[in-house]
Order: structure tokens, then C-alpha cells, then sequence
């Protein structure tokens, strides 16, 4: 269906290299005014959603340390262990509460995360 200009434009193309790819297409873009990324689409909530992800369908979750507790020291541990941070970091991380402690994790990681940290006395949010 192809005009043999366009076929010939086509195996021309086949024989360049990554670079002179590379170019062609930057050429293309400032001849032409257009972009080659492909576009993204944005997705609305359905009907009668707040536009809150529902945790039903949610498949990575962050993990955020809320309150410290009375077991700073416990917390700061717990907090290298699951985190592998050093000693420095894990405490900053435990100090500046509220803060994430891991991000884009499983159900199962978060609630594993939660369970650990609250035993020895902090408050964990899961989002």
C-alpha cells in the first residue's frame, strides 16, 4: 500500500546507524515542529470516585513512619534493618518523623514493615 518513494525512504532508513537515527529524528522534530515521544494519555477517575486510589486495585503502597514512640533507639535499629540505611541515616530518618521508610512496596512488604515497627512501639501509616 506503500508508494515505492515511501518504501525506498523506508530501506534508506534500515541502513542508518543508532547516532544518524538519532539525528534524523531531532531534525525531524525541529523541521516539522513535532515531537517523536509518544503522548500520554490521563486517565479520569470513573464516575462517583474521589479520585482516591481505592486500596482494592492499589498494588504498591508507601510505608511512613508517623510517631516515634518511647523506643527511639529500638525504631532507629528496626529502621536499618528494614531499610539498610547506616546508623546516621536511619536516626535522621527516625528524627524528622513523619517520613517515608520505604516507597512502592507490596501489601504484604508494608504490612511485614508495620508489624516489625510497631512492636517495638512506633506508629506506621501505609498509603
Amino acid at each position: 500500500m506503500s508508494t515505492d518513494k515511501v518504501q525506498e525512504l523506508i530501506e534508506n532508513i534500515k541502513l542508518l546507524t543508532v547516532k544518524e537515527l538519532s539525528e534524523l529524528v531531532k531534525a525531524l522534530e525541529e523541521e516539522f515542529g513535532v515531537s517523536a515521544c509518544a503522548p500520554v494519555a490521563a486517565v479520569a477517575p470513573a464516575s462517583g470516585s474521589s479520585g482516591a486510589t481505592d486500596s482494592a486495585t492499589q498494588t504498591e503502597f508507601d510505608v511512613i513512619l508517623s510517631e516515634v514512640g518511647a523506643e527511639k533507639i529500638k525504631v532507629i535499629k528496626v529502621v536499618r534493618e528494614i531499610t539498610g540505611l547506616g546508623l546516621k541515616e536511619a536516626k535522621e530518618l527516625v528524627d524528622g518523623a513523619p517520613k517515608p521508610i520505604k516507597e512502592k512496596v507490596s501489601k504484604e512488604e508494608a504490612d511485614g514493615i508495620k508489624a516489625k515497627i510497631e512492636a517495638v512501639g512506633a506508629k506506621i501509616q501505609i498509603k
